[in-house]
């Protein structure tokens, strides 16, 4: 199990100084996204891995909403395999937007590639889109193939929990406890009136109020309402062995602070049981 980090407050002018800043808050390893690697290349984004002695761990596509995109991800597969990545990650698209053969065709297409490129494909469960609610997620698994796991996120669901508006979220991680490749932590502190945003985004009201209140609501781990001690002995509970990355989002100031703060206290958290 290795403890890693994702790369969206880097844009590319401070790319190189993100994983500087990754490396010395002493991460395992990181998750881009393929547009990343895409806009960088497979190379020079490779030699600043082994630079800076970090594994990659996953690159997430971008929202699965057409043909071209289904085909990106699929050919992402194998450019995430040649850099050494366990994982290749779907993101459902906007609820609403797509049909549901539509979706489970780019998935396949996806699944098919990532076996034959050896690593696994993972779906991100994700608030506001066609795969949200835990139902959905378990329907959805069970209609994909076989090869298909999930990409489980505290944040997402943290709305949707047994135990909400408290932060255990361990009903989540329980439930897909046989689908769980793959975790991505971070802390909800619920803006006002947050479930009625949840509420509209799921019902497919993408009034940008809306998304832009879910989006305020991520915040550092800690500083939100998660029991991640509890995320930690859940996840113990099921036999998780893989990897662990936080994600945060929107935390582009003060990014080693940020950084640095997170892993500590995951850290805390995971080992104080």
């Amino acid at each position: 199990m290795g403890i890693g980090y994702t790369t969206i407050m880097y844009d590319e002018g401070s790319f190189e100084e993100g994983l500087q800043e990754i490396a010395a808050c002493r991460y395992d390893g990181l998750e881009m996204s393929l547009g990343e690697v895409n806009a960088y290349g497979a190379n020079y984004v490779g030699e600043k891995l082994d630079e800076h002695d970090l594994d990659l761990y996953m690159l997430m596509g971008g929202w699965l909403e057409s043909e071209d995109e289904a085909k990106t991800i699929a050919e992402g597969a194998y450019t995430a395999a040649d850099l050494g990545a366990e994982f290749i990650g779907m993101l459902p698209p906007q609820r609403g937007l797509v049909e549901d053969d539509s979706v489970e065709k780019w998935i396949t297409r996806v699944c098919d590639a990532a076996a034959d490129a050896g690593i696994t494909p993972v779906l991100h469960h994700h608030s506001a889109t066609h795969i949200e609610r835990p139902e959905e997620t378990e329907s959805w698994l069970a209609r994909c193939p076989d090869n298909l796991g999930l990409l489980w996120d505290t944040a997402h669901q943290y709305p949707y929990s047994e135990h909400y508006p408290e932060g255990d979220v361990t009903d989540g991680i329980e439930r897909f406890a046989d689908s769980i490749e793959y975790v991505h932590l971070k802390d909800v502190e619920p803006t006002p009136g947050y479930k009625d945003h949840i509420e509209a985004l799921t019902s497919g009201n993408f009034n940008l109020a809306n998304v832009a209140l879910l989006y305020y609501s991520y915040t550092d781990l800690g500083e939100g309402r998660i029991d991640f001690a509890g995320v930690a002995d859940a996840l113990d509970a099921i036999g998780y062995d893989g990897h662990i990355t936080i994600e945060m989002e929107k935390q582009t100031m003060d990014t080693l602070v940020h950084a640095k703060q997170n892993i500590d206290y995951w850290r805390r958290a995971s080992d104080s049981r």
